[in-house]
């Protein structure tokens, strides 16, 4: 039986949600079809560009994503606080630019209104920037967009997408990180590539590409958050970033720090032996509260290990009672990733 997305979603516990999408035929999302030779890799793009569009339209950041052959995962940051900080206005040309053919988008197009047409418009207001900062809404308007696409390349009818995304909430920063290395790794897990840098279609290689070519140009503040809004997607920045005091969000860990440490945990998943993690990327994993002994294990099996919730146990068990839940799955996963537990 599926969950109600309300057990699975619940923004007063947390803002940070991984989220996968999975194809339901065997045509691939992206990649090569082992049986007819036809290669669908062009579909990244189509997903990439996508997700880019609606990181500016939603107040819904992302922090993490990568484009698989038949599936994709996203990490989303919910920012309530910008939504409530739009203009009606606004609100209007936002959900006017996603549905084309609404009233929102006739009310933005210069057109005079009836006065009904007016009323509706303000009626709507509301409920549309309840909209524009919904998991479940940004889904819709990625996956239903893909699946026209699909269709009408593949000359099918019907659906494209296996159901429901699945979501798990991530409760605290030591399960985003765990969750961000699991995403940006999936390629190298997948045997697709063999590094970071050459993972295409996923965030960790958009942010490497921007930091090296920062590096290298030795650009201004301004160019490199110009740099940041060219990449192939609207990623949430690390903190330190340059413009930092004028982005009311950022991950709060470095990015060279958390580049090391997911390089080097790709490296180990590759030769297959866990190792000893270096002692100069260890304190991030210690400030975490996460189990180094533990850490290769929950980034490889993330997805099997954890449930709909992943967090220090008082935290997910604050969030279960909050969301009405009396048992959740994967508890034994949670007391092995994290250590000394916040009380």
């Amino acid at each position: 039986m599926s969950t109600a997305r309300h057990c699975s979603i619940h923004l007063e516990s947390t803002p940070y949600y991984h989220v996968v999408s999975r194809c339901v035929r065997r045509s691939f999302l992206c990649g090569e079809d082992p049986l007819t030779g036809k290669n669908f890799d062009h579909r990244k793009q189509w997903l990439v560009d996508r997700i880019k569009t609606l990181g500016e339209i939603f107040s819904i950041n992302i922090c993490a994503y990568a484009a698989m052959s038949n599936h994709y995962h996203l990490i989303l940051h919910v920012d309530l606080d910008q939504a409530k900080q739009w203009t009606d206005r606004e609100v209007i040309e936002r959900w006017g630019t996603l549905f084309t053919k609404s009233i929102a988008a006739v009310a933005t197009s210069g057109q005079s209104l009836t006065p009904e047409q007016k009323n509706a418009v303000d009626l709507q207001v509301d409920a549309w920037r309840e909209r524009l900062s919904d998991i479940s809404w940004f889904m819709r308007c990625i996956n239903e967009p893909l699946a026209r696409l699909a269709n009408q390349e593949d000359g099918c009818t019907g659906r494209f997408w296996e159901g429901r995304f699945k979501s798990q909430a991530l409760l605290d920063e030591g399960a985003l990180l765990t969750c961000m290395a699991y995403v940006d790794l999936n390629p190298i897990r997948a045997g697709i590539s063999e590094s970071l840098e050459n993972s295409d279609f996923t965030s960790i290689q958009a942010r490497i590409q921007a930091y090296q070519q920062n590096r290298k140009n030795k650009a201004k503040p301004q160019e490199i958050t110009d740099k940041y809004a060219n990449q192939p997607c609207q990623l949430l920045p690390f903190d330190g970033h340059p413009d930092e005091e004028e982005i009311q969000v950022t991950l709060s860990m470095n990015f060279t720090d958390y580049l090391t440490l997911v390089e080097w945990t790709g490296q180990a998943i590759l030769d297959d032996k866990k190792g000893v993690i270096p002692a100069h990327i260890t304190p991030i994993l210690q400030r975490l509260a996460i189990d180094e002994s533990q850490w290769l294990n929950s980034v490889k099996h993330f997805h099997s290990r954890f449930y709909r919730m992943i967090g220090q146990l008082p935290i997910l068990q604050q969030a279960c009672r909050a969301m009405g839940q009396c048992w959740l799955k994967g508890l034994g996963a949670v007391k092995a990733l994290y250590v000394n537990p916040t009380t």
